[in-house]
């Protein structure tokens, strides 16, 4: 493992737990229903993508943008698309949003909070955005007054620190892995302007004596065939760009029913029974 400020505490998840609560394939479908959500919503800025996908995939979406239109705007005419916001696009396709706000916790700094709608138990509620670091590579000066970074269960490293040289570092790698149009990764959680509204969750507070847990992190590698046009949704990358691992993605998983309202909390680290 590479040397890291002895200062922070990571947020990890033992290596004698059970990491998965839900299988990969709800983790997966889920990303895959808010991500083509997002697609089509911003449909018509996707046109440079479109046209470098092939005819079968480009007919597809054709005919999703037709069903999208219809169903949400009756009353406006087919050529005319309503842009929604991506809070409101997630609210449209999971039935909850979220947002950062000030923590309920004394001095805890910015929180996570349902705002709106409902989260059923074992719904992927949240992503951990950062540049992800095999064991070997280097992190000690992003590490330093750094309270971001995750540990996985093999070792890996997540960085969601969205400032300083940890944001320099994302962006960087962001930019070498593009490749024309297609973006492998969404840089825009360093920003106001968050892209995919679930990956905001670096921010989700460690519980406490008197605010339990409610979410837990589960590890998830994105499968080699994820659609190419959706990557640009994916809040993590790689440093290292010719590493053959698959990208390294961890998920916030809701371990009971939250209400709108309440804050997510979770454990630095989560023993799953």
């Amino acid at each position: 493992m590479p040397p890291l400020d002895p200062s922070r505490t990571l947020r990890y998840v033992p290596e004698d737990s059970k990491d998965k609560i839900i299988p990969d394939e709800d983790v997966l479908g889920t990303l895959l229903k808010v991500f083509q959500a997002l697609f089509i919503s911003n449909f018509s800025r996707q046109t440079d993508i479109l046209l470098l996908l092939p005819e079968a995939i480009k007919s597809k979406y054709r005919d999703l943008l037709v069903t999208h239109q219809r169903t949400e705007q009756p009353r406006y005419n087919t050529q005319q698309q309503k842009i929604y916001k991506p809070g409101e696009v997630l609210f449209n396709t999971l039935g909850f949003s979220i947002s950062r706000e000030t923590s309920s916790l004394i001095s805890a700094g910015k929180g996570v909070f349902v705002t709106k709608g409902f989260v059923p138990k074992g719904t992927v509620v949240s992503m951990y955005p950062g540049t992800v670091y095999q064991k070997h590579e280097p992190i000690f000066f992003q590490s330093i007054g750094n309270p971001f970074i995750f540990r996985c269960l093999d070792g890996m490293l997540i960085d969601g620190n969205d400032k300083g040289i940890s944001k320099v570092v994302y962006r960087s790698c962001n930019g070498r892995d593009q490749l024309g149009p297609f973006k492998m990764s969404d840089s825009t959680w360093l920003t106001s302007e968050v892209q995919n509204p679930l990956a905001v969750g670096q921010y989700v507070n460690n519980c406490s004596n008197d605010k339990e847990a409610n979410v837990c992190y589960q590890e998830f590698d994105v499968p080699e065939l994820f659609p190419l046009e959706f990557k640009q949704y994916l809040p993590n990358i790689m440093y290292s760009h010719d590493t053959q691992s698959p990208l390294r993605c961890v998920v916030l998983v809701a371990l009971r029913d939250i209400q709108q309202g309440e804050e997510l909390f979770s454990n630095y680290y989560t023993i799953i029974n």
